[in-house]
């Protein structure tokens, strides 16, 4: 027979591989799960198995989408003459927040991090110099993380799109170096689009 604890070990495991979760607080997470209903982690586990089966990366920008193209590149009241770049989806849902930015994303999935072994060929770059050949935009905002990554990323970017005639920006840095678009505040994000400067 199995003792109990086996269970609540292989929970706490599998709860301590997500990001920024420790042993503690998987332990913790596990241990609230106990305590919860049927129904409730029955809807805990079918609302996982729902995003899993149904979000995919939107075929423009690779954004997040429950269809090929999503709501933003599908929606014709955005700027489509503007383009903010950005790390990862998550970054999306972080600016659209702020209420600031009306234009069109593209989701790099990623950033140049030689030790990490990702090059410019492992983000999705390519797709968007196809997007700029079929329509040309004005401006390209570069909206990566002020990282030692982010600012490699950044200078890469600036160097293949400016001599395609393309005004090339990067968000102002009232973030603080070092730190991610998903922990700042709105009123930060919009400070840093209204300042950004030419690349």
């Amino acid at each position: 027979m199995d003792h109990p604890s086996r269970y609540l070990e292989s929970l706490t495991r599998e709860f301590s591989r997500l990001p920024g979760i420790g042993v503690k607080s998987a332990s913790r997470l596990a241990f609230h799960i106990l305590k919860m209903s049927h129904d409730e982690v029955g809807n805990l586990a079918r609302a996982m198995l729902e995003v899993k089966e149904h979000i995919m990366a939107c075929s423009i920008c690779g954004g997040i989408s429950d269809s090929d193209v999503c709501s933003i590149c599908s929606d014709r009241d955005r700027d489509a003459h503007t383009i903010c770049i950005v790390e990862n989806a998550r970054d999306v849902l972080t600016i659209e927040g702020t209420g600031e930015f009306h234009g069109l994303y593209h989701v790099l999935m990623g950033v140049i991090s030689p030790l990490d072994g990702i090059g410019p060929d492992e983000l999705n770059i390519s797709s968007l110099l196809d997007r700029y050949a079929a329509k040309p935009v004005q401006e390209m905002i570069l909206a990566l993380n002020p990282t030692v990554e982010g600012d490699a990323t950044a200078l890469y970017l600036a160097g293949i799109l400016m001599p395609l005639g393309v005004r090339v920006t990067r968000i102002a840095h009232g973030l603080p170096v070092g730190s991610d678009l998903e922990f700042a505040d709105s009123a930060t994000i919009v400070k840093s689009f209204r300042g950004r400067v030419a690349m």
